[in-house]
Formats: C-alpha cells, structure tokens, sequence
C-alpha cells in the first residue's frame, strides 16, 4: 500500500471531530473516488494525507512517512511527492501559464533549463502550448484547472490528490479535466479524487469509499463496480 490510515480521527475546537476513527488503505497505482455532501470530511482526509494537517490520534503512513514520526523538515520531501488539485484552482493571478507551472518546481530549486523542459513537456501532454504566455483571468475555467493539475504534474508525483477538480468547471470540462485524470492513472499515478457529484461516479469502474459526517461509510473496490458498469 502507498497511503495508509490508522485509527484516525481528528478534533477541531469546540469538539467539532471532522474524522471519526478512519481506517484506510489505498495502493499504489489505484484510483479511488471519496464520496461524499459537503462537510463528509473529505478535504481533512485529503490533508492528513499531505500532511497540512495531523491527526488528532491514530497514524497515518504516506509513501514510508508516518505522521507520529515525521520530522517538519521533512515534510516538503513529502509534499514533492504528493501533488495536489484544488477546487478553486489556487493559480497565481500575477504569473503567465507557463510561470504557474513552473513554481512547483522553482520553490524546490531546480535548475532552470530542468524547469523549461519539464513545463513545455507538461503543457504538450495537457494541450495548452497555445494558452503557454497567457494569464490565468485570460482562458476558462476547464484551462485553469488543467494548468492547476500541470502544476502538480511537472513534480512526477507518486500520489495526486484531487479535491473536487470539477466543481467549478462546465460538463464540457469536467469530462476533459475526468479523461486526463485517467491517463495520468493508467501512467501508474495513484490518484484519490474526493468529489459529491453521484453521475461522474457512476460512470467510471474506479473504487468508492463513502463518506458520511467524518466516518467511512461504504468502500466498494473497483472490480466489482467494473462488471456492475
């Protein structure tokens, strides 16, 4: 396994327990669908896991780091290994397509003629050589979140954790922004997508694990959803 949950559960202030005693495994190469209304306790999931957040008690396992012994030093490590697709994009208004990209990997110091080559060969995968000098107020909404899914990719992550990467695109987009998703598992990415859209889950034969007021409350593998399909 690549991610592994351990009697988590995680208490905010107020006693307000947004995870409730988690157990979960997901392995490597796998794409998992997390289920679930809002305030199911997706996104602190998904937090825990990239280690923005740590879990009140229990112990999470994440590409050989646990959460009870990880060092802060070490957490940037982790986190070029664990890219991350946000709902609302968080794209840097003052930086061009091709600048936005290439961020992920000048906060990690890389050379520039490694950056150059790796964001032109991203933008080639995601079809936006085009869209390269442009800003992100200048394409759409389905463009934004493909530059924000390049932005993660330029760092070859192990695990790409996507929250929501539909919620603010049109169905036109979201189907493109769903089939980059998949190649980018059939390349051998694990990915755990949290979503609360029921027909995008229907469509595909990937595992659902099924949140509901912090507490796992169904996990059906994708085989059997695949010879339900």
């Amino acid at each position: 396994m690549i991610i592994e949950f351990k009697d988590i559960s995680k208490v905010y202030k107020k006693d307000w327990r947004a995870l409730n005693d988690i157990n979960l495994e997901i392995d490597k190469g796998e794409f998992a669908f997390l289920l679930g209304p809002t305030g199911a306790g997706k996104s602190t999931l998904l937090k825990i896991i990239y280690m923005d957040e740590r879990p009140t008690t229990g112990e999470i396992t994440v590409l050989n780091y646990s959460s009870k012994t990880i060092k802060g030093k070490d957490i940037p490590h982790l986190r070029r290994k664990v890219g991350v697709i946000f709902q609302d994009f968080k794209l840097l208004s003052d930086r061009n397509v091709f600048d936005n990209i290439a961020f992920s990997l000048e906060v990690t110091g890389a050379a520039k003629k490694y950056i150059k080559r790796k964001v032109l060969e991203v933008l080639t995968d995601l079809r936006l050589q085009h869209r390269r000098s442009q800003y992100p107020y200048q394409i759409s909404g389905g463009e934004q979140q493909k530059v924000a899914i390049g932005r993660a990719l330029v760092k070859e992550p192990f695990i790409l954790l996507a929250d929501e990467p539909t919620g603010n695109v049109d169905p036109e987009g979201s189907e493109e922004i769903i089939d980059l998703l998949k190649d980018i598992n059939a390349k051998g990415t694990t990915i755990l997508m949290a979503t609360h859209n029921l027909d995008i889950v229907k469509s595909l034969p990937f595992r659902v694990i099924s949140m509901e007021h912090g507490e796992i409350k169904g996990d059906e593998d994708g085989l059997r959803r695949k010879r339900s399909l």
